[in-house]
């Protein structure tokens, strides 16, 4: 079975590599402590707090896992020399028509999307109705809220 490719900017990838140094020297003997101290209350069968902390270990080991497989596979994200067209990497401003509200995203891998820091998904659907437009065009992008109407004004 192949793993799918895990797009990232340099950034990104650098954030998960602390990440993942973060959850296995502190946040996992955290844990273990956590569990230690719980034993210590006496009987598992009712320890809420045990139960709790065995659920955290669990949560933090996955989360391990996950990471050590988004860099495993990683695909770096390369500078496109063509910055007047939206690709993978690049920050597009549009405004919505004919209100023309201005909005401004960097378009990343899966991995690292946060659209309250501006950052989305190569996947969503905003980010594949803009692909390959450049300065200029009229896209219409498919929203949960339903379809909308942008110019895109400016790409980086």
């Amino acid at each position: 079975m192949t793993e799918e490719k895990h797009y990232m900017t340099l950034e990104g990838k650098e954030k998960l590599t602390k990440e993942l140094e973060y959850l296995k020297t502190e946040k996992r003997k955290e844990v273990v402590e956590r569990i230690k101290v719980a034993r210590s209350f006496g009987d598992l069968s009712e320890n809420s707090e045990y139960d709790s902390a065995k659920e955290e270990q669990a949560f933090v080991e996955g989360r391990i896992q996950q990471i050590e497989g988004m860099i495993r596979n990683s695909e770096i994200i390369e500078e496109d020399s063509d910055s007047s067209v939206v690709s993978l990497g690049k920050t597009v401003t549009f405004k919505e028509l004919p209100d023309g509200d201005e909005e401004v995203y960097t378009i990343v891998g899966r991995a690292e999307a946060d659209p309250i820091e501006g950052k989305i998904s190569n996947d969503s659907p905003m980010a594949q109705s803009l692909f390959g437009k450049g300065i200029g065009e009229q896209v219409v992008v498919s929203t949960p809220g339903g379809d909308m109407k942008v110019e895109i004004t400016q790409v980086q």
